[in-house]
């Protein structure tokens, strides 16, 4: 998966010793020219702090003279604590789950850190017994393995040498990106990881992260938007939101999806209109669909930055785009890192229409915020947390929106799906199970389970977090959620429910964080938010264990 930095990068190999580098050195490599440039005093400290740490802390956070570091992500808290997000190589190679998160007292002092893995890497030899090109024919013949029956086009894999310290001890392996064209032209991706040494594969997963003018939209009626006057012709842009636009994908597809290979991309042509009133609020004006994805993105925008002060999705102030019609009756929705973009296909007419809801926009671009905070690693548990997260915040932004055409609710996607799906939702968060195949609870086999459906158990969690168990109606709306354990758990409301979740997932979640793990992160948020033995920290430990998380 392809990652764009946030604010300030930069990478340095750690002394032998530990203590030659000066903090001046660290500081300077690990601040871009423009990072310096902006007004963060603050986030430039705490980054300088934290090179302190690294120094001071390197034995306990398994760093050695053959490691090097890269500042991933900053948070500054309103009380002045800092948070530094790091990711790691191992002589100049990818540690998957090598990621740590430093945490440092106002005053700059190092309070401890959450690591992704704890292992320290010591490794013979980084040079693989398996080829790169027997790497990538692996990786091409397990993406066909999960496409049985289809003839797959322009298939390409392109691995990358990397040190797997997420699958027990830490080992040299291949992280091959596969990526291939359906009968119909459609994109199917898969990240295949394979023992660089046995050629055995270690894991695998889908890397298609599955859904002032006006316009008239499909499933949100009339909606404000802010457009950009380009000579006498206004573009579906928005200024104000970093230059978020909405593009027309002329039904084609591309080969790009959370990976850096580009053999071709499907067209984002920006929409254009005359009188800046857009769509007609039906399928046969292409412009309908666009108003809906322009719009999604301007309340994820909203709430991202009016809820928890992040400034767009990587929080640089830098927008996304979108582009829609995308492939032959595509039934999906992706965000996608290479492009920095959200791409929507507009559904089989059957099984669903296109994929532009509020909450489907909400969902995929928050992978982009998992993608630039905790990375969630998008298989077993992990990966049942990264949709998971997807999905609660998602909700939080239609309940954001208060749009009377698409009001707040605890079902995911219900807006796109048609009557050939045979429910009236994808997923239910007040019992997940309602969709057949998803987790109410946690077992030890959640992790075997699609990511879609491991993802009930976080889901369940966060409904009862926010709304309570039992019987009851909201926004019109009947929920009746059980408890694994009997227990009667009272909610405490959808805004200190995403709190809690967003502050967990930016401070102390990391790319292997898992169901236990999710338990003591949210913990940890709700004691900073709220305090130890507060109601708020009473109600997280409640719900997680009517979710049978303990």
């Amino acid at each position: 998966m392809s990652r764009i930095r946030i604010d300030v990068r930069g990478s340095r190999r750690l002394a032998a010793a530990g203590v030659a580098a000066t903090t001046a050195t660290l500081l300077a490599t690990a601040l871009t020219p423009a990072a310096q440039a902006a007004d963060r005093p603050t986030r430039s400290n705490a980054v300088a702090n934290a090179a302190e740490a690294l120094l001071s802390h390197a034995a306990s956070l398994g760093l050695t003279s053959a490691e090097g570091t890269s500042v991933r992500d900053v948070i500054v808290d309103q009380d002045g604590t800092q948070h530094v997000r790091y990711d790691r190589t191992y002589r100049q190679l990818p540690v998957l789950g090598g990621d740590f998160v430093v945490h440092l007292a106002p005053n700059g002092t190092y309070r401890g850190a959450n690591r992704a893995t704890r292992g320290e890497i010591s490794l013979a030899s980084v040079t693989p017994s398996v080829s790169a090109p027997k790497a990538a024919d692996l990786a091409a013949n397990a993406l066909r393995a999960v496409n049985l029956g289809e003839t797959l086009k322009k298939l390409t894999a392109k691995p990358q040498l990397v040190v797997d310290a997420l699958h027990g001890a830490p080992k040299l392996a291949w992280k091959t990106q596969a990526a291939a064209q359906d009968s119909l032209g459609n994109p199917v991706a898969r990240t295949v990881i394979t023992d660089a040494r046995t050629g055995a594969q270690i894991d695998a997963w889908d890397d298609i992260e599955t859904a002032s003018g006006d316009g008239k939209s499909l499933y949100s009626g009339t909606v404000p938007l802010e457009t950009t006057l380009s000579g006498s012709t206004y573009q579906l842009k928005d200024p104000t939101r970093g230059n978020t636009y909405t593009g027309d994908a002329a039904n084609k597809t591309d080969l790009c999806f959370l990976t850096s290979i580009c053999i071709s991309r499907a067209p984002s042509t920006v929409f254009t209109d005359a009188d800046n009133h857009w769509g007609t609020g039906a399928t046969s004006d292409r412009a309908s669909a666009a108003v809906d994805a322009q719009y999604g993105t301007d309340v994820t925008w909203d709430f991202y930055k009016n809820t928890f002060g992040r400034n767009g999705i990587a929080g640089d102030g830098k927008g996304s785009y979108n582009r829609v019609h995308y492939g032959n009756a595509y039934n999906n929705a992706f965000w996608d890192d290479s492009c920095f973009c959200m791409t929507y296909g507009d559904g089989d007419g059957t099984t669903f229409g296109p994929l532009v809801s509020l909450d489907v926009a909400g969902h995929e671009m928050t992978h982009g915020v998992t993608s630039k905070t905790a990375a969630l690693t998008y298989s077993g548990e992990s990966g049942g947390l990264n949709e998971a997260t997807s999905d609660i915040l998602g909700t939080l932004v239609e309940w954001y929106a208060n749009n009377s055409s698409d009001p707040g609710d605890y079902l995911i996607g219900e807006k796109i799906v048609k009557s050939g799906f045979g429910r009236d939702a994808l997923r239910y968060m007040d019992k997940p199970s309602k969709d057949g195949n998803s987790a109410d609870y946690w077992s030890s086999s959640v992790g075997n389970l699609d990511v879609h459906y491991s993802s009930g158990v976080a889901n369940h969690f966060a409904y009862l977090l926010a709304e309570g168990s039992g019987a009851k109606t909201i926004n019109g709306v009947s929920y009746n959620s059980p408890t694994y354990n009997g227990s009667t758990v009272t909610g405490i409301g959808r805004a200190k429910l995403g709190a809690i979740w967003y502050r967990a997932l930016t401070v102390y979640m990391t790319s292997s964080t898992n169901y236990a793990g999710a338990r003591t992160a949210t913990l940890n948020a709700a004691k900073d938010l709220y305090g130890a033995g507060s109601t708020e920290y009473n109600a997280v430990a409640a719900a997680w264990s009517a979710v049978n998380v303990n």
